[in-house]
């Protein structure tokens, strides 16, 4: 099935404010990640990281803090990015604080979840660190409960 909408048209804003152009990751896999510093799968920062390096080439890791799980993302966006650098040493790139569901939902989100404007399926994120993927041409592929670890077969395959 085709597309509705294309994913390279949705803005977003790095966690520093600056304006991020998701066209510029074309001929990558883009894998979103909702991020929070205070769950239970918070350690998956770690692997994350290690994906990121292993895999730049052909992979780009967007962090997505969200504070709509539990209250397990309430800092402020330098409180963030500065938890994720100093505990993890994440260097992937984060975004600004986002809704992923509800009627705030982010642009991004409500591509990410909607059948009809992705293409092929529709899903609604369950909890922090639920991941989807994109391809090279921004086409969906999949989303991964949060359960699913960062290096996992699943997403590994798709990296081969």
């Amino acid at each position: 099935m085709e597309t509705k909408s294309s994913i390279y048209n949705i803005s977003i804003n790095s966690i520093t404010g600056e304006p991020i152009n998701l066209k510029d990751f074309k001929g990558k896999k883009i894998l979103f990640v909702n991020t929070a510093s205070k769950c239970g799968f918070t350690g998956q920062y770690k692997d994350l990281e290690k994906l990121n390096k292993e895999y730049k080439d052909k992979l780009v890791i967007i962090g997505l803090p969200c504070n709509q799980f539990g209250g397990q993302e309430p800092g402020t966006l330098p409180e963030i990015q500065s938890f994720c650098e100093v505990n993890y040493g994440v260097t992937f790139l984060m975004t600004e604080k986002i809704d992923v569901k509800g009627e705030n939902i982010h642009p991004l989100y409500a591509w990410l979840t909607k059948k009809e404007l992705n293409g092929v399926k529709s899903s609604s994120v369950k909890w922090n660190f639920q991941k989807y993927m994109v391809d090279e041409n921004g086409n969906y592929i999949d989303f991964y409960y949060s359960i699913t670890k960062p290096m996992s077969s699943k997403i590994l395959n798709h990296l081969k």
